[in-house]
């Protein structure tokens, strides 16, 4: 029987230490994971990327929901570690489960450090550490103007950049001098912060928060100095406090941090710490890569392998604020003592200064161009004797000589010398990667090793390892495909598969050439997907390829029980059907039954064990509120009842969403009708939208409701119901055709065009064609769970992987 082993967080060091772990022993441990965030594993590092919109929540994760129930982990989403007993060998979860443990790894990070002044409770106040935070501030962006942020550090740029990409006024409020004072002197600072001010921030320094006021809502704050600024928004980015609740309360050694020795042990039994709660020798580490070399540790230990233990890290900081690039390492501050090499450029934007002391290097700080960072970190790492040569550090030979290429420097590099920070990938592993899987470009090395796969501020130095290991011949430049997977786009697979007449994944990933054969959880559905498209009648749908609230044909929700979605037609039902959903939430003990915004009914809290019987008793169609296909259609009461009405839009909206149903759609496709211009059913924000206007109906397309909000764009006006279906069936076969998977129309439509659309669908003829061919997969759907209960294959659907882990489906 297995060992089990528990880890106490589902942030970047803790599951890190997992993922070196199974390379190490697959099969050693029953492995448990409690995150108290509803997401998946993600790179805290790239919040700012998701607040400055140059990612999506989906761009940031590192481990998707598949690869928990892929490694056979179970994953407590959105829960809480309340309770360690030691004595037992048992922690406790908020929902009131025990779970035994064998070895316990504690990861609970760090929270943000709130100033303690009155008023920082006020609504309009938050941190800036979490996706939540994030949200937060997205969704203040849309009603507010001001923005305050007090921090001039790393974070607080971050969430400034961001603000100010949000269309927010940002003034950024720092207590020293001048800002980013822990990674830069003075000189760098200063030009950072011209830079910055270049971008539209504005700076407030030598301050100090007395009190922030406002009535229901923050409205500005108060300084020691007397000054005020006005602000709807204030953003605390002064620090964080390692989180050592928990550990505390077990009874766990603290000081700082938690206390551990060389080996991450604490001083209970069978019990380690990793990551930002963690002190070690007196010090607390804040950077990935330290993090990450202590996870290593603990893997080798769990794994019985022998390991030297961790020794601390000597760090340094290689960033990019926005889009300016910065490093700076050790001592970096003129102090009695030391002397300097400095080369500035400020034309081109440009700072370097290497400080030495007794003939070594014991800091520097980059500034614009930071490609001598390796090489002066490797230095400063090993003590390297510059005596005599100095200037060489940063101008190169005196003598007229090359300095060093890149590749040369990757030679000197010692193999445990990380390389990528975010993902904590070392010089070794590329080196591995390089001559046991046959990885020739930078997009190979990030598919094998993560190396890359983050901020990508590493890249060129792994091409550099690439070059040292390769020769610069044997280095492929290569473009990025669907996934890392594969070099090839959308469109050269999808083409792929027509002409060559693939109809498996296993056969696209062989003929093509995936670098992975097995694919990746992005691109496994995506080709079921294209497959199923291009070849209803010959591809069988590859369930083992849906996510898992596909596979389940319904929502996991963050306790690990499930919500279940009947479908209800344009949002019309019947007492029958009420008292039917009503019946089955008795029998089932159903906790929560909610309307949902498309305009049903959802069973919250069901088990899954419960899924099977429960959609039998229900003997009702799936509402897909899970799926990549119609969601919903929403409506209004038209002319039926609404003295407003000009149309049937109940009427209308049953018949669409009964024609489209269960079709595969590159993302989730949501429609709507209005009865009249009122638009009461949000026609205007849906995939597709038809609204009645007098005597016809205007047809919108590609609008979206969520995160991103889009009106949408008039398609076409028509005067009949028919001419409404033909357009529909039509543009959405279209979209079928055309869109990238996971692409909502709104994204889709902005990639393609507007004019590319009508051009497509101007013609009746062409129109009928794409009738055609929806019509042609929709006569080969069925309802999942009639086809599950007549092949009798619950068993297979319901196999006991993880009960826990769970996809965004709204």
């Amino acid at each position: 029987m297995k060992k089990k082993l528990v880890l106490v967080g589902n942030g970047m060091a803790g599951v890190n230490c997992i993922e070196q772990l199974l390379k190490l022993a697959p099969n050693l441990y029953d492995i448990t994971i409690i995150g108290s965030e509803p997401h998946p594993n993600y790179n805290r590092i790239l919040l700012s990327s998701v607040l400055a919109g140059d990612a999506d929540m989906k761009d940031i994760v590192i481990n998707e929901w598949s690869w928990y129930e892929e490694n056979r982990l179970t994953l407590h989403a959105g829960r809480t570690v309340t309770s360690i007993d030691s004595d037992r060998k048992q922690i406790g979860i908020d929902n009131g489960l025990k779970l035994p443990y064998d070895e316990l790894i504690i990861a609970t990070g760090s929270n943000a450090f709130i100033l303690p002044v009155p008023g920082a409770d006020k609504p309009g106040v938050i941190a800036f550490r979490d996706i939540k935070d994030c949200e937060t501030m997205m969704e203040t962006a849309k009603k507010f103007r001001k923005a305050v942020v007090i921090g001039g550090g790393l974070l607080g740029l971050e969430a400034a950049r961001g603000l100010l990409n949000l269309n927010m006024e940002v003034t950024v409020v720092h207590k020293h001098s001048y800002i980013m004072e822990r990674q830069l002197d003075l000189t760098a600072s200063t030009m950072l912060r011209s830079e910055l001010e270049q971008q539209g921030m504005k700076f407030l320094l030598n301050k100090n928060t007395e009190r922030i006021y406002g009535k229901k809502r923050v409205s500005g704050l108060r300084f020691t100095d007397g000054t005020e600024e006005e602000a709807d928004l204030i953003v605390m980015a002064v620090g964080i406090r390692p989180n050592v609740a928990l550990a505390h309360q077990a009874g766990i050694a603290i000081n700082q941090g938690i206390v551990v020795n060389d080996f991450l042990e604490t001083n209970l039994p069978n019990v380690y710490a990793v990551g930002e709660c963690v002190e070690h020798r007196g010090v607390g580490y804040g950077l990935v890569a330290p993090l990450y070399e202590q996870g290593a540790v603990i893997a080798k230990r769990l794994a019985g392998l022998e390991t030297d233990g961790y020794h601390g890290s000597v760090v340094s900081t290689k960033l990019k604020v926005s889009g300016v690039d910065v490093f700076s390492a050790g001592v970096y501050n003129d102090r009695p003592g030391t002397r300097s090499v400095r080369v500035q450029d400020d034309f081109g934007g440009v700072y370097k200064k290497v400080v030495i002391n007794g003939g070594k290097v014991i800091g520097a700080v980059l500034f614009g161009d930071i490609s001598d960072s390796s090489s002066l970190f490797k230095m400063i790492r090993t003590g390297e004797d510059v005596a005599g040569r100095e200037k060489e550090v940063l101008l190169g030979s005196s003598g007229g000589g090359a300095r060093k290429s890149g590749a040369a420097l990757a030679a000197e590099m010692p193999d445990d010398e990380i390389v990528c920070g975010c993902n904590g990938v070392s010089k070794g592993a590329i080196v591995n990667a390089v001559n046991e899987k046959g990885c020739s470009s930078v997009n190979e090395i990030k598919a094998c090793t993560k190396a890359g796969g983050s901020c990508g501020g590493c890249k060129p130095l792994v091409g550099d390892v690439l070059t040292y290991v390769l020769g610069a011949d044997g280095v492929k430049t290569v473009k990025e495909g669907i996934c890392g997977c594969t070099t090839l786009g959308r469109d050269e697979v999808v083409e792929a598969i027509k002409n060559m007449h693939l109809t498996t994944s296993k056969e696209v990933m062989n003929v093509l050439g995936w670098s992975n054969t097995e694919g990746c959880s992005k691109c496994r559905p995506a080709l079921n997907y294209y497959l199923g498209m291009l070849w209803p009648d010959e591809h069988e749908d590859e369930r083992e390829s849906r996510f898992v609230n596909e596979r389940n044909h319904a929502n996991i929700q963050k306790d690990g029980t499930y919500s279940v979605v009947p479908r209800m037609y344009g949002g019309v039902t019947t007492p029958a059907d009420l008292q039917k959903i009503a019946n089955v939430a008795l029998k089932y003990e159903v906790p929560l039954v909610k309307m949902t915004g498309g305009q049903r009914i959802d069973l919250l809290g069901v088990k899954k064990e419960d899924l099977p019987k429960m959609w039998a008793d229900l003997d009702m169609p799936s509402g897909y509120a899970y799926g990549k296909t119609l969601r919903t259609v929403k409506t209004c009461v038209g002319e039926t009842f609404c003295r407003f009405g000009t149309q049937d839009a109940m009427g209308m909206g049953i018949k669409m969403e009964k024609k489209f149903e269960r079709l595969a759609t590159p993302a989730k496709f949501k429609m709507a009708v209005s009865g009249c211009p009122r638009n009461c059913a949000e026609a205007t924000i849906k995939d597709f939208g038809v609204v009645a206007i007098d005597g016809g109906w205007e047809l919108h397309i590609s609008g979206n409701g969520g995160t991103k909000l889009r009106g949408s764009d008039l398609l076409t006006k028509v005067k009949t119901e028919d001419e409404v279906m033909e357009w529909c069936g039509a543009f959405i076969q279209y979209y079928r055709e055309t869109g990238k998977y996971n692409e909502r129309t709104s994204e889709w439509l902005e990639r393609i065009g507007l004019d590319t659309v009508k051009d497509a669908l101007k013609k009746q003829e062409d129109r009928l064609a794409f009738v055609s061919r929806v019509e042609h997969s929709l006569s080969l759907t069925k309802d999942p769970w009639k086809e599950i209960i007549e092949q009798d294959e619950l068993k297979k659907t319901f196999s006991p992987m993880s009960e826990d882990i769970s996809v965004s489906a709204r």
